[in-house]
């Protein structure tokens, strides 16, 4: 019996360590209960996870990069201290038990995302990762808002590096500031960690878990338990919108729930860009798209790199055009 219970034990190790992956764990967040309840879910599943994030939040950054721009001493705290001012641009987390798989960088996520794939992942693992996760992003990422998002933006940069990658993102139930250990972020990375194991599942062996191209956006619905995953698209439906406002001040202070999202900041009556929350529900049109994570759905998007168009009718469309008013395409 006791033969029997370590031959057990042992096929399991073997299995997990088969179907172990190297990981880079970004977001556009910082240090938050989310991207640490996803890293330790990975860790149980056997991965090899490097987690390189922002210093602090960025949120809205979209791809944005600061080109040749050194990232000197750090002048203010990390968000949850996981460095302290005058700590280096970038490097491992100086917060007391995070300093071996946790790196941080003072700069956009895209460029975090960057310094856990060029830097640490190469001098770790001597080779890309086999995956790249951005989030889980505090607040989902459906509709319009990708197009601004850090979250996706990460994933998005890492796939034209040939690297498969999903952005996660989850209901802001999942932000708990001060908190690194919240249930709602570990049901949440618990199903990312799982969505992961469907896929090494598929891949069979050390096959890429993705099709070259092809990423992912994940969204989760506030409520986890029992919900049932969902092929969609990115569509119309976004919970998040951008607008402009001559007083900033006034219009934060008239939405109690952007209020709340910022921390009750007092701001004054400038202008700037509001966060604005729809209060309508879903069309019956949009709920065709990740509309139906109102509906306790994990919506799962297909993406493709940048923004090409894939499809036939696209591109017989502008071959048309061009045949109709130039010529031929590709003709003098």
């Amino acid at each position: 019996m006791i033969l029997r219970i370590f031959a057990a034990a042992l096929l399991l190790a073997i299995s997990a360590a088969a179907n172990a992956r190297n990981i880079v764990l970004s977001n556009d967040d910082g240090l938050n209960s989310n991207v640490h309840a996803l890293y330790h879910a990975l860790k149980e599943r056997g991965h090899d996870v490097i987690v390189s994030v922002p210093c602090r939040n960025q949120s809205g950054m979209g791809a944005a990069m600061k080109f040749v721009r050194p990232l000197g001493p750090l002048d203010t705290d990390c968000l949850n201290g996981a460095a302290k001012a005058g700590d280096p641009g970038a490097g491992p987390m100086t917060l007391e038990g995070f300093g071996t798989d946790f790196y941080y960088a003072a700069g956009t996520p895209v460029m975090a995302m960057l310094y856990g794939v060029d830097v640490i992942a190469a001098n770790r693992w001597g080779k890309a990762p086999d995956l790249v996760l951005s989030g889980i992003n505090e607040g989902r990422n459906v509709g319009a808002i990708v197009l601004a998002s850090g979250t996706v933006s990460n994933a998005q940069i890492a796939m034209t590096r040939g690297i498969p990658a999903i952005a996660f993102s989850a209901g802001r139930n999942t932000a708990h500031h001060g908190q690194l250990n919240s249930s709602n972020s570990t049901a949440a990375a618990n199903l990312a960690a799982d969505l992961i194991t469907m896929l090494d599942d598929h891949a069979k062996g050390d096959a890429a878990l993705l099709p070259a191209g092809l990423g992912l956006n994940v969204n989760f619905p506030d409520d986890v338990t029992d919900a049932k995953w969902m092929l969609t698209q990115i569509g119309t439906y976004s919970e998040v919108a951008p607008r402009f406002v001559a007083d900033i001040g006034a219009a934060v202070a008239a939405e109690p729930r952007v209020s709340k999202m910022i921390g009750d900041t007092q701001l004054p009556p400038l202008p700037g860009l509001m966060i604005e929350l729809p209060r309508f529900h879903p069309s019956a049109m949009q709920m065709h798209d990740e509309a139906v994570v109102s509906q306790h759905h994990i919506t799962v998007s297909p993406m493709q790199i940048g923004y090409g168009h894939s499809g036939t009718e696209g591109k017989s469309w502008v071959a048309d055009l061009l045949e109709q008013h130039v010529g031929k395409p590709g003709s003098e």
